[in-house]
């Protein structure tokens, strides 16, 4: 099943404790539905001294999101928009719902 969000996408959060908030996709787990989005479900996780870390201590972490709860942002208006394909030249190309080209969302 296509994903209307790839990795490097900015969002707009559309439900949830962040709802209004955007950032851009860093990770996708396909198998449970859900994203990682930079800057959004920041969570304090509590971490035993090792290598990386010696000290320990309290680090912050960006939290998965359900995929449904956010929204690609149109690169023309900078709103959310409904992702939908279209076939040209024989490959599927992503578009908003308003005509615009969602190839690379979000990055200029």
């Amino acid at each position: 099943m296509r994903h209307r969000i790839k990795s490097g996408d900015v969002v707009m959060v559309i439900a949830g404790a962040d709802k209004g908030k955007t950032g851009r996709v860093m990770r996708i787990l396909v198998d449970r539905n859900r994203v990682v989005v930079e800057g959004i479900n920041r969570v304090w996780k509590h971490v035993r001294p090792n290598q990386r870390n010696p000290q320990g201590g309290r680090i912050q972490k960006d939290a998965p999101i359900h995929m449904s709860n956010v929204m690609p942002i149109d690169p023309s208006t900078g709103k959310g928009t409904r992702v939908r394909f279209q076939e040209r030249d024989g490959k599927k190309h992503r578009t908003s719902t308003r005509g615009t080209d969602l190839g690379v969302v979000g990055l200029k």
